[in-house]
C-alpha cells in the first residue's frame, strides 16, 4: 500500500507534457516559381546568379533549402558564417574558400562549412556551377 502511494505521488510529480504541435501540411516549390536573377550575387560576389529560394515558400520552417546557379566567372564573396551551412554541387566546377583554405568541387560533391568560418565558392570552368545551399535558421519562421 506504501508502495501504491509512493508511486501514484511520483506519477503526480511528473511534468506535463504539452499537446504535440499539430502537423503542417506538406508544402511542393516549383523552381520557376521562387527563380530570381541577381547580378551581383550575395556577400559582395561578382558577376551573375540565378537563385532559387526554394524554402521561402514554406511556412513555420527552421531551415533554408536552396539552389543557386553561379555563371561562368561569378562567385559569392566571402562572409564569415553565424550557423553551420552545406554547399552541395549539382553540376560544374568550382572552388570553395574556408578560412584561407580552398578545395576544388565538382558534381556529387559536398562542403559542410561550420559557424564562424570565413567563406566564399566561386564558379570555375565553361559551365555554370550549380549548387544547394542548406543551413538551420536561429529561429522557426511564422
Amino acid at each position: 500500500m506504501i508502495l501504491a502511494g509512493l508511486f501514484a505521488a511520483a506519477l503526480i510529480a511528473l511534468p506535463q507534457t504539452a499537446e504535440p504541435a499539430a502537423p503542417r501540411p506538406m508544402v511542393v516549390i516549383k523552381e520557376a516559381d521562387v527563380q530570381v536573377e541577381q547580378s551581383p550575387p550575395p556577400h559582395n560576389g561578382v558577376g551573375r546568379s540565378t537563385a532559387f529560394r526554394l524554402s521561402d515558400a514554406a511556412p513555420g520552417r527552421n531551415f533554408e533549402f536552396r539552389k543557386r546557379i553561379l555563371h561562368p566567372g561569378a562567385t559569392i564573396g566571402l562572409h564569415v558564417l553565424t550557423h553551420d551551412e552545406i554547399y552541395y554541387v549539382v553540376s560544374g566546377q568550382g572552388e570553395v574558400a574556408s578560412d584561407g583554405r580552398t578545395e576544388a568541387m565538382g558534381p556529387e560533391t559536398a562542403a559542410y562549412l561550420y559557424e564562424g568560418a570565413d567563406v566564399g565558392i566561386k564558379q570555375v570552368g565553361d559551365e555554370p556551377l550549380v549548387l544547394i545551399i542548406a543551413y538551420p535558421l536561429a529561429a522557426r519562421t511564422q
